[in-house]
């Protein structure tokens, strides 16, 4: 039997609200400790408590960070979805049981069955009736640490992280984990290939977190003071996660806060908060997913004409409708990029990983004053829920790019001041903040039609030059938004756009189809409005798949409408089951769609 070394996708099947993540992340985390590149991914239900949960832990020594179709090795705990699990599990996959559960007769011959009794195993471990539940989860740790060979030292190192403020707790973990491994030694031999061996330095100054937490220290670091929000799945997490950061940093020696926190009534009034928030100077955020997008269009509007700051972070989803709140999408590109009724559109920024979800969020803070306007920063449930493995975040240096905000010293040399006049030729005019003292900083903000003075007017030249200015506002933002990341292969004649948390399986696509011969370039989008590079990057290649998470290709169809002459093309490459995106979904979509190109070829 050939050892697969540092290469295995582990799932365990269990009951949501059972405890067990508390067992899979010291699992993680346990592999991380010994240098072994890892990822996780939860798949959850949208209720509390009771349904099935599947959390997914893929350790690869090349640091892979995206899903796998494969499970290599299935842990089922649930008795209600085991036969299904079952058959999900691929052939020559290894299959960790209860023997409580008596499946003599589902187990498959094509698998490496492993019986463990879970169920009596746990009285060795607490004989604390309210723990066992809790408490059997350490057991299939300690199993998976013997047939791997993780090193204890390891999983103690992830125990007393887990719990490092409880250490009684810490340590009935320790021995039920113990328990397992011992029992595992005794009972079991090994006739798997999956062993794990320490990567000396792999993981070392590298750190695991979910992209929410991410871009919750961001908008810290970003300055924001002002969080409005209406609890919603994906994003409450992100908002949770300010709070907390807010409550350690941003109070004062004199234990007074120095930000606002609201649980808005609704998402109406969430967005509403923040414009007002913004309009006052503050550097003000919400975050919300595709329903509550929604329900902000209207004022969302009103920003872009009023030309107020904001941030709002949209972690999507599947829909439409209430879809599938805990499955993860790319199904609101096209919906936010012009969000709200007329002519409408607003800058989108597309993290890629948990470092940009930090660094966008930043970014998104000064683009909102820069260009007075709502900036979105387009994550996912994917990139925001789940757990990445990442290069540490860096301290921000310099200060924060308020725009043009004039202050009374500015004012004082300004002959006529117009809020909406166009004096750079940039289309981004300036503006005052309340209590400016200065007879020329009060204006008023109409979301009605005005002129560059602010005042009221329905004439149809003022009308017409205030929408040209803003549209010329976007464009200068063209320039200014985050550049596209190019990727260069080695002379294939297709390439490949990507966005957000897609690219964590393009990493592998890049790789897989290099060793069939492909080497494409690879162009990743990371904010819109587009700019100059994406034009230039489809424009030499006679034709690029665009490789996305929704139904309808969105980013596809954008892309065509942007630049119509190109739109031949461009090639759609979708996955839309709301499951996690995978490399072998997006390869296998490329290669038949090159067959069918060189079929049409030689006809």
């Amino acid at each position: 039997m050939t050892q697969q070394i540092n290469d295995v996708n582990i799932q365990i099947a269990t009951v949501n609200g059972t405890g067990s993540q508390s067992a899979n992340l010291i699992l993680m985390r346990s592999l991380f400790n010994m240098g072994v590149p890892v990822a996780a991914k939860n798949l959850f239900p949208s209720n509390i408590a009771g349904l099935p949960t599947w959390y997914t832990v893929r350790a690869h020594h090349k640091g892979y960070q995206a899903n796998k179709q494969d499970i290599d090795i299935l842990v089922v705990m649930n008795a209600d979805t085991v036969y299904e699990d079952i058959r999900n599990l691929r052939p020559g996959g290894v299959l960790i049981h209860d023997t409580g559960m008596k499946l003599d007769h589902a187990l498959r011959e094509d698998h490496i069955n492993y019986g463990v009794p879970f169920s009596k195993l746990v009285n060795e471990a607490t004989d604390n009736v309210k723990l066992k539940k809790k408490v059997i989860n350490m057991l299939y740790v300690g199993v998976l640490a013997h047939l791997l060979n993780i090193e204890p030292e390891a999983i103690e190192q992830a125990v007393n992280k887990q719990f490092k403020s409880k250490p009684p707790v810490a340590e009935l973990n320790s021995k039920a984990i113990q328990v397992g491994r011992d029992w595992a030694a005794a009972n079991l031999s090994k006739a798997d290939p999956f062993v794990v061996e320490s990567i000396p330095g792999s993981t070392e100054g590298k750190i695991l977190v979910e992209g929410n937490d991410a871009a919750a220290l961001g908008a810290l670091m970003g300055g924001c003071t002002f969080l409005s929000w209406y609890p919603i799945t994906p994003s409450s997490s992100l908002c949770e996660n300010l709070i907390d950061y807010f409550q350690r940093y941003r109070v004062d020696a004199e234990g007074k806060n120095r930000f606002t926190a609201i649980q808005a009534e609704d998402e109406i009034a969430a967005i509403g908060m923040v414009l007002g928030a913004g309009w006052a100077g503050a550097r003000s955020m919400t975050a919300t997913s595709g329903p509550g997008i929604s329900l902000m269009a209207e004022l969302a509007g009103y920003s872009y004409y009023a030309e107020i700051p904001g941030v709002l972070f949209d972690i999507q989803r599947m829909g439409p409708s209430t879809g599938l709140p805990t499955r993860t999408s790319q199904g609101d590109i096209s919906f936010a990029y012009d969000l709200s009724h007329g002519d409408t559109q607003h800058i989108l920024l597309l993290p890629g990983s948990v470092n940009e979800c930090y660094e966008m969020a930043q970014q998104a803070f000064d683009l909102a004053e820069r260009f007075q306007t709502l900036v979105f920063v387009m994550s996912d449930l994917d990139l925001g829920m789940n757990t990445w493995m990442s290069d540490p975040f860096t301290y921000p240096e310099g200060g924060y790019d308020r725009g043009k905000v004039l202050d009374a010293e500015a004012l004082a040399t300004v002959q006529n001041f117009g809020r909406y006049a166009d004096v750079d030729g940039d289309g981004i005019p300036y503006r005052t903040l309340p209590g400016t003292r200065h007879e020329q900083a009060a204006y008023f903000t109409r979301g009605s039609g005005h002129n560059a003075q602010a005042k009221y007017s329905e004439k149809k030249d003022d009308w017409k030059a205030g929408l040209d200015r803003i549209a010329k506002k976007f464009e200068t933002a063209a320039r200014e938004v985050p550049a596209p990341v190019l990727t260069s292969g080695q002379g294939t004649d297709y390439g490949i756009i990507a966005y957000g948390s897609t690219d964590a399986a393009m990493v592998e696509v890049l790789d897989l189809l290099q060793a069939s011969q492909q080497a494409p370039d690879y162009l990743r989008l990371r904010a819109l409005p587009f700019c100059a590079e994406v034009r230039d990057f489809i424009a030499s290649h006679p034709h690029v798949y665009v490789v996305e998470q929704n139904r309808d290709a969105q980013m596809t169809r954008l892309l065509s409408a942007e630049y119509p002459g190109l739109a031949p093309r461009l090639r759609p490459v979708l996955h839309y089951d709301g499951s996690f995106v995978d490399a072998i979904g997006i390869v296998d979509q490329i290669v038949q769609a090159e067959v069918k190109q060189k079929e049409f070829a030689n006809v």
